[in-house]
């Protein structure tokens, strides 16, 4: 697939919108803003990497660039996926070059105004809290604003221990 175009512009007096790519992970809906994605592709053979952290589940081949593939089911702590169903890969540039992230499934690019901005609630604990920066209201449920720069963090987090 191409990578996806921003289209963020004012939505009404002194209000400008923000676009995200989102997509899900164990009932959760999440999301990254459109200009960190690169491209969102399907299951993607891997190349296991011996000791790496669970979180990384392999590296890719993605057009003759290697790329890191971190599992954010294991990131954020949630159950592992069922044998069944093989991940998508969002693939997101970070500070330290591009990492695929793993999930789920899917979602749409959707356009929201800052005024449905929150702070990431109490409610939220461990691992979820720490890679969330905020939420959106949306009409049916919360989108939460993944820290992608932290989300890839999980080798270099490994190399310190």
């Amino acid at each position: 697939m191409s990578p996806m175009a921003p289209v963020a512009g004012p939505v009404g007096p002194g209000r400008t919108a923000r676009q995200f790519s989102t997509f899900s992970l164990g009932g959760l809906l999440l999301g990254v803003e459109v200009l960190q994605v690169q491209e969102v592709i399907r299951y993607q053979a891997m190349t296991q990497v011996p000791l790496a952290p669970v979180e990384i589940r392999g590296l890719i081949n993605l057009r003759g660039q290697i790329v890191t593939a971190v599992d954010l089911r294991r990131r954020l702590g949630l159950d592992d996926r069922g044998t069944d169903a093989q991940p998508m890969n969002v693939v997101v540039r970070t500070a330290d070059g591009v990492v695929s992230l793993l999930v789920d499934e899917i979602g749409d690019v959707v356009e929201v105004g800052d005024d449905a901005y929150e702070a990431a609630p109490a409610t939220l604990t461990g691992p979820v809290r720490e890679l969330v920066t905020g939420v959106y209201k949306l009409d049916d449920r919360l989108l939460l604003v993944l820290d992608v720069e932290r989300a890839a963090q999980v080798a270099s987090d490994a190399a310190v221990q």
